[in-house]
C-alpha cells in the first residue's frame, strides 16, 4: 500500500480543499469513501504529516479521539476531524469540536466541505513560542 496521497483527480479536489500535497503521509483513522487515494492505518507507525480522523457522534469520547490521533502526527502538521454534516446520521454538534479541541490541545482553525455528507475542521497544536 502507497502511504502518500495519490494523485487521481477525486483525491486532487479533496487535497486541495484540505491541503494535502502529493508526497504527504496522511493517515487515516475511521473510514469512509469520500477520498480515493491511499493513505496510511492506525498501525503505521511512523510519523505522519496530516491525519483525516473520521468521526460520528456515536464513536465516543472525542477527545480520546483526538488525542490518539496526535499520537503518530509530525510537528506542524493537521488533524481533519471530519464528521457527517448537520441534518445527517451521526453528525457532531459543534459545539462539541469546540470543547473537545482545546482540551486534546488543538486549536480549531478551517471548516470545509469536503462531500454532499461530510464536512472537516481542520485542528492544529497551537504554536510554542521559540
Amino acid at each position: 500500500m502507497s502511504s502518500t496521497v495519490g494523485d487521481s483527480a477525486q483525491a486532487t479536489g479533496m487535497g486541495d480543499r484540505l491541503g494535502l500535497k502529493p508526497g504527504m503521509v496522511v493517515q487515516e483513522l475511521g473510514w469512509d469513501d469520500v477520498i480515493d487515494a491511499d493513505m496510511v492505518d492506525g498501525d503505521y507507525g511512523n510519523v505522519v504529516d496530516a491525519v483525516l480522523l473520521w468521526w460520528r457522534d456515536d464513536d465516543g469520547d472525542l477527545v480520546d479521539g483526538l488525542v490518539d490521533a496526535l499520537t503518530d502526527l509530525v510537528g506542524g502538521g493537521s488533524i481533519w476531524l471530519l464528521t457527517p454534516k448537520v441534518g445527517r446520521s451521526g453528525s457532531v454538534d459543534a459545539a462539541d469540536v469546540t470543547e473537545a479541541a482545546p482540551i486534546a490541545g488543538l486549536s480549531q482553525t478551517t471548516t470545509a466541505a469536503v462531500s454532499k455528507d461530510w464536512q472537516a475542521t481542520r485542528l492544529v497544536a497551537p504554536k510554542t513560542p521559540a
